[in-house]
């Protein structure tokens, strides 16, 4: 059985360092702020967006930004959790994707969450960088689940002798 390639890992990790870096960075310049980064109208205007449908009173948009700050800051954590154990399977180990996927899960509902306003006030910028965010994660899930194919394969030769490649897919089954 042949492995996974290399540029399809690399790819994983790089989505990976990506949201670590880049959400990091959010995450912390919200929750260090202290208006939990409602000064910055740009990166805040989702959350004025969902406050306003919601009708929060400015109590409610700090504790809605606060809220998205530590989501953010929990999907940059299990990313890096998740590039530490790649690094721990180039030494040996085995690396496992669940903890990225539950990571990417938090980015699509937040990123789904902040794309509705983006929307509704037709921002096209805010709305791009919530559909690359969302095309990032899906790319990493699609990555994920075609290793976790590999690894099942590896691991039950018999599974890989009896199904047929297109039928590894399959949600029937």
């Amino acid at each position: 059985m042949r492995k996974m390639s290399g540029a399809s890992i690399a790819m994983i990790v790089a989505i990976a360092l990506y949201f670590t870096l880049f959400w990091g960075y959010e995450a912390l310049r919200v929750l260090t702020s202290p208006t939990w980064g409602l000064d910055d109208v740009w990166r805040s205007q989702y959350v004025f967006g969902i406050g306003s449908y919601f009708k929060l009173e400015p109590l409610g948009l700090m504790r809605l930004a606060a809220f998205f700050g530590v989501v953010k800051l929990a999907v940059a954590l299990t990313c890096a959790i998740h590039i530490v154990d790649r690094l721990r399977n180039l030494a040996g180990g085995q690396a496992n994707a669940d903890v990225l996927e539950g990571g990417l899960i938090l980015v699509v509902a937040v990123s789904m969450a902040a794309a509705g306003p983006a929307a509704w006030t037709q921002n096209g910028d805010l709305l791009r960088e919530q559909v690359l965010h969302l095309l990032l994660a899906a790319i990493a899930v699609a990555l994920c689940l075609v290793e976790r194919n590999y690894t099942r394969r590896a691991v039950n030769p018999a599974l890989a002798a009896v199904l047929p490649r297109s039928e590894a897919f399959s949600p029937l089954r």
